[in-house]
This record gives C-alpha cells, structure tokens and sequence, in this order.
C-alpha cells in the first residue's frame, strides 16, 4: 500500500519534471509586447485625400505601405493591425529611435516604371491600380489598370523596340537613386523584402489594360497587386494615439513581474498544503503544469505577452486554486458527515462540478466580451484570460481529479484521510439549528452598504474620478533623470508653451506630467529632444486625440452593460430569473465599491481599469454562483410546501456552507496580486489595486447580499402567490 503510493507520487514528480524540461524552452521565442520591452506604438485614423468612402482595397494598400516602411527600418517581428474599417495600429517592440522609427512609418509610397539602365519611363500616376487576374492557361498574373494611355503607350513602345535582354519595364518601390540598381537588385526582383517588385519582358507598346504574367503563385500575384496599388495610395495617415516605452525600463518591469509571479505562486502553493494537506500540495504542483499549458498554448498561437497578460494569467491562478478549493471543501463536508475517504472524494467531485463549471463559463462569458470591444492590451489580457478558463477544466478539474483518485486508490489514506485532506472531526446533527443566522447579520449590513453607496456616489459627484489619458485624451509624459524636481518640470512645459494639469513624482524618482494639450509630431519631438539636451533624460510621451478617448468611453460602456446581459441570461437559464437579478445587484453593487474607492484615493482611471471591473465581475459572480448553486441544492431536499421561514433557513444554511470555502479562494487570489502589487511593475498597479478593492467586496457582497436579496424576491413571490 505504502509502496504502491511512493511509487505514484515518484511517477506524478517525474512527469511534471520532464514536461518541463521539455516544455520551458519553447518559451525563449515568446513575443513581449512594449511594457515589457520597450518600443513605439502609434494608431493611425486611414481616410482617403479625395474625401471618398474608405474602402477594403485601400486599408490594404495602406497597411502594405507601413508594413513596407517598418521593414526599412529592420524591427524584428513588427505587429501591424488592421483595426475596425479605417484604423491601423503599429507596434515595435525594441525601435529606441522614436523620431526615426516616426518619420520612416509616414513615407509615402512611391511607385515607379524604369529600363534596366534606371532611367524613369513613368510614374504611378499613369495607372489606375493594379489587381489579381489570370492568364490564357488560367495561371495567377497581374492586371495593370491603365489611367493615362497615351504615356502608357510611349513608354511600352521605347522599352519593346530594345534589342533582346534590355526590352524589360521594372517595377520598383520607392527607388533611391545611387542606392538602388536594376544591375544590382535586378536579381532579387519579386522576392519579399525586395524594393524590386517585377521585371516585365516588353514586346510591343500598349495603350490599353495589361496583364503582367510570369511563375507567379496566387499569393505573390496578390501580395505584387497590393505594392503597385500601395504606390499610387489615395489614403492619408492621422496619428490619433502613441506611446512609447524606454527599453531599460520594459526590461526591468519584466524582471519585477517575474519574480513577483514566481513568489506568488509558491505563496499559493503554500497555503493550499497548510490548508489541505495531500490533496492541496499536489494542486498547488499541478498549478506549475498549468502554468505551462496555458504559457504553451499562448506562445503557440503567436500571442504577445503584456503587463495586462500577465495579470489576466495571474487571476487565472487564482481561479484554477478556486476549483480546488471548491471540491476539497466538498470533500469535506462528505467526510464530516461520516463518510469513507473514496465515497467522499466521489461524492464532493460530483457536487462540486455545477459549481466550478457554472463559475467558469460567466468568466469566460465576459472574456469573450473583453475581447469583442477591448483593443491592444485589452485583447492580450482577454486571450489570457479565455485560454487559462479552458485550462483551469483541463488541468485543475479534469486532469488534477484524476492525479488525486489515483493517491486515493492506493489505500494509503484510507486509515488516516485527515492526512490526504485536513478537516475536523466531527459529527453534524442534521435536526439541529444553526448556531449562526447569517440572515439577521445581514440586515444590518444592508443599511452600512446602503450609507457607502450613496455618501460615496454623492463624493464621486463632487470630485469626480482621477481620469487617465485614456478617458480624458491629451498627453502624459514620464520623464526620468537625475535631480529633476517637480517644479523644475514644471517651469519647463511652460517654456516650452505647455500648461501643465498636474505633474507627479513616482517611484525611482520619475517625473509624471499630464498636459490636457495633444501633441502632433513635432511637439512629441520637441519635448524630447529638450529633456534629453538639459538633463540627459529618458523621456516616454504617450498621446491619445479625443477621437480614440470617445471610442473609450463608448466600448467601455458597451462592454460592462452587454457582460450583465449576457450573465443575467446565461444564470436565468441555468438557474432562475430571480437568481440572475440578485446576481447583477451584487455585481452593481461591487462596481460602485470600486469606483467610490478610486475617487476617494484618487487612484487613475485608464483603459486597464476597464478590464479590472470586468475582471471583477466575472470573479464576483464566481463566488455569488457557488452561494446559489448551494441554495438550489438545499432548496430540492426541502419536502412539502416552501414558506419564508424554510426559506430563510435555507439561505442561512447555503451561506453558512459556503463562507470558509468563500474566503479560502479570495486570500488564493490576493496572495498573487499582493506580490504584484508589493513586487511588480507600477504599470498595472491600477489593475492590482482594483482588483483587491474587487475582491473584498465580492466576497462581502456574495456572502452578505446576493442571498439576502434572492430571498427578498422569493419571499415577495410567495406573498403574492398567497
């Protein structure tokens, strides 16, 4: 028995050793995005110059340019996106030249027709556009939509009358005299990366539409269409948001993050073997093959990891602990109540599966709609958060059940199962009443929550919230230097004819500045090249127009009203209405929490702060699920007619039965976000901060509100039924 259990728990380390030995070096590729790595971010507004409806093709020639213009510049896995109908959004991680990498991203695009000698035989301007077509034998060639024929027609009639060799019309992108040569590029013509894009035998002159064909694949006849399109552009760029990133600082975030990870993991494993002996030591284990699974699945999918990433990645932990959490408390009840150890495991798995499954499908729920309306970061943190939803089934319930029934089988804990799983020995009187009424607490509680609200949103009214740049649009500056005060910063904006809304001073004596001005190019230049002369300073400037600020605010509100909807749906069907009601008011209840709380310590309000209070939500409504989930459990043992008093005992049971297992996986949870918080980057601080604020009040209000109000609306049901 002894040997038969040693030799399990070798196999399990063994196992877990090997995957990652295996699995680790997969992750030296991983993508990181700009706060983690430093670099330039920039969102261009794409309108076309002659006022006409944007359209598919010209998105497409526009990000051909930029993409293009990135290569110039030699960034190594540039991200370029296509966002919306008329936006794109350009990332370079590791770019240090910031006016550089700016000037090269807003090159126009210029197409030009030449002989093998590099003389200019035409310009763009002579075609339409160019588009996919087909030859006679139904192979991949380019149409060239002629404008101006009779120019077309000169230049085909000099290049075709060339002897043999030289009756070749090249097709160049952006043509630097002295830098480029048909003699020396010739050669890598239609290769990617080439600024020759296709050298074209001419046999006669054309005044008419052509078609340019050769070995061309589908893809390089499209990709050669877009270039030639991309030369004759009719859009035009308006930068409506950048930032950027010093690279030393990406760097350190990186590390800080790390470590503060690594430590908060080992805090959790900790705490679940304190706290569950056996079975909560090799959950806490299975958390590291967790933690691969979904770094795994994120790196193979090309994600980028971000600031927002890893906290997306942290609450995963803490929510892959809950499910733990959630079956060892049921385990336990099983053996309080007498139970044998494997009867006990069998029976707390299965009531423990609604629970965990409904909480983890309103998670993924309002990570779907994080997804759908968040943008950049917002859509990294949305991806983590999705992929750790599926992992959490996977490794924490499916795979970690599995792992601990195979201890179980072994016999070895059938004589002592306080050592596989730490409970107290004692025997429940099914007949006796609760000591406990959580109920008469509650009423109480409800006038305290009820003074908060309205005191709190009457504060919120008056001194209003500590917006970001991202809610308020206009420019933040970071400025970093030896002996920079705040008032010297100060008297520089001026100098420089900027007013100042507030300038801060933050960790590692780093000068924060807020200008309600947006800054153009030039500006952006102009404050960096001044810091950088005065004081050798590392100067990071992020701007956002109030264009991109009204989308904001407008998806934010989107975003938070379609996740209730979708969560009063989804409990409606699973549940009932009533409970679905009782959810959102908790959940409303816990939003207002937060908020009062950020205008009380005027902590900034920025785009992470979105995700946050959805975060918030989709974890609040975990715990509130796990109250119902055990209410409409006891509600099906009640036998004859339901009146207000088997009601009430009802809910003082299901909160009572649930309040450990409540506070368990909240403290699983902080340990990670303390650790951040203490530990970690000042860039997700907001996200930390809120995210405690979150979760105090989704416990308080899941133990000590949710229930209340169901049972509130159920009683008033049962008035009006009389």
């Amino acid at each position: 028995m002894k040997k038969k259990f040693l030799k399990r728990l070798s196999i399990f380390f063994v196992v877990i050793i090997l995957f990652s030995l295996v699995y680790i070096p997969l992750f030296k590729d991983m993508k990181f995005g700009l706060d983690l790595k430093g670099g330039f971010e920039v969102l261009y507004q794409v309108k076309r110059s002659d006022g006409k409806k944007l359209t598919t093709s010209d998105m497409d020639s526009t990000y051909d340019v930029l993409k293009r213009n990135v290569d110039s510049l030699g960034v190594s896995e540039p991200e370029i996106t296509i966002e919306g109908t008329d936006r794109i959004r350009v990332k370079l991680a590791g770019v240090t030249d910031i006016e550089n990498a700016r000037k090269a991203l807003s090159n126009v695009a210029n197409v030009s027709f030449r002989d093998v000698d590099d003389k200019l035989l035409m310009d763009s301007s002579v075609i339409k556009g160019a588009k996919l077509s087909y030859d006679e034998e139904g192979n991949p060639a380019i149409s060239l939509l002629v404008k101006d024929k009779e120019k077309f027609l000169d230049a085909t009639t000099t290049i075709s009358q060339k002897e043999s060799g030289s009756n070749v019309m090249v097709i160049w992108y952006n043509f630097e005299t002295g830098v480029n040569s048909y003699a020396k590029d010739g050669e890598t013509c239609g290769e990617e990366g080439s600024v020759c894009l296709s050298a074209a035998t001419v046999s006669q002159g054309f005044s008419s539409d052509v078609i340019i064909t050769g070995n061309f694949t589908k893809e390089e006849a499209e990709s050669l269409a877009t270039s030639i399109n991309a030369g004759s552009i009719t859009t035009k760029l308006t930068e409506i948001s950048s930032q950027n990133v010093n690279a030393s600082y990406g760097e350190g975030v990186l590390t800080k993050t790390f470590i503060a990870g690594i430590i908060g993991m080992l805090l959790v494993i900790v705490f679940m073997t304190i706290l569950y002996k056996f079975s909560g030591f090799i959950s806490g284990v299975n958390l590291l093959l967790y933690m691969l699974i979904v770094m795994g699945v994120f790196w193979l999918i090309g994600g980028v990891l971000t600031l927002p990433g890893i906290a997306a990645l942290v609450l995963g932990i803490g929510m892959a602990v809950d499910s733990c959490v959630i079956t060892n408390e049921r385990i336990k009840e099983e053996l309080i109540s007498g139970k044998s150890l494997k009867s006990a495991y069998e029976n707390g798995n299965s009531d423990s599966w609604s629970s965990i499954f409904d909480a983890n499908v309103t998670t993924f729920i309002v990570g779907i709609v994080l997804f759908i309306f968040g943008e950049s970061s917002i859509k990294g943190f949305a991806t983590m958060l999705i992929i750790t939803i599926f992992a959490t089934m996977f490794v924490m319930v499916f795979l970690n059940r599995k792992i601990l029934k195979a201890f179980v089988n072994t016999d070895y804990f059938d004589k002592k199962p306080n050592n596989f799983i730490r409970y107290e020995k004692k025997i429940l009187n099914k007949n006796r009443k609760e000591d406990i009424k959580p109920i008469n607490i509650i009423k109480k509680c409800f006038v305290i929550t009820g003074v908060y609200i309205v005191f709190g949103l009457v504060f919120v009214a008056v001194n209003g919230l500590n917006l970001g740049i991202d809610f308020r649009s206009g420019t933040d500056a970071t400025i970093n230097a030896d002996n920079l005060t705040v008032n010297k910063v100060e008297d520089d904006f001026e100098k420089l004819g900027y007013k100042v809304l507030s300038v801060e001073k933050q960790e590692n004596d780093e000068i924060y500045v807020k200008l309600n001005e947006e800054l153009k190019e030039n500006g952006i230049n102009k404050v960096n090249s001044y810091f950088e002369e005065k004081y050798n300073a590392t100067t990071e400037v992020n701007v956002v127009t109030n264009v991109v600020k009204q989308d904001l605010v407008k998806n934010a509100i989107y975003s938070v009203i379609i996740a209730a909807i979708a969560i009063i749906i989804y409990i409606s069907l699973r549940f009932k209405f009533s409970y679905a009601i009782s959810s959102i008011i908790a959940l409303i209840h816990d939003v207002l929490f937060v908020v009062i709380m950020f205008s009380i310590f005027k902590i900034e309000v920025n785009v992470i702060f979105i995700a946050a209070l959805l975060t918030i939500i989709g974890y609040s409504i975990n715990n509130t699920i796990v109250v119902f989930d055990r209410i409409r459990q006891n509600l099906s043992n009640i036998k004859g007619k339901i009146s207000e008093n088997s009601l009430k005992d009802v809910v003082n049971k299901s909160i009572s039965e649930t309040f450990t297992r409540a506070v368990y996986t909240t403290i699983t949870t902080l340990l990670p976000v303390i650790c951040l918080i203490l530990l970690g980057s000042k860039g997700i601080l907001p996200f930390n901060i809120a995210l405690i604020f979150g979760l105090v009040a989704g416990l308080y209000s899941s133990v000590l509100l949710a229930g209340q109000i169901w049972f509130m609306i159920e009683r008033k049901k049962l008035k009006n039924n009389k």
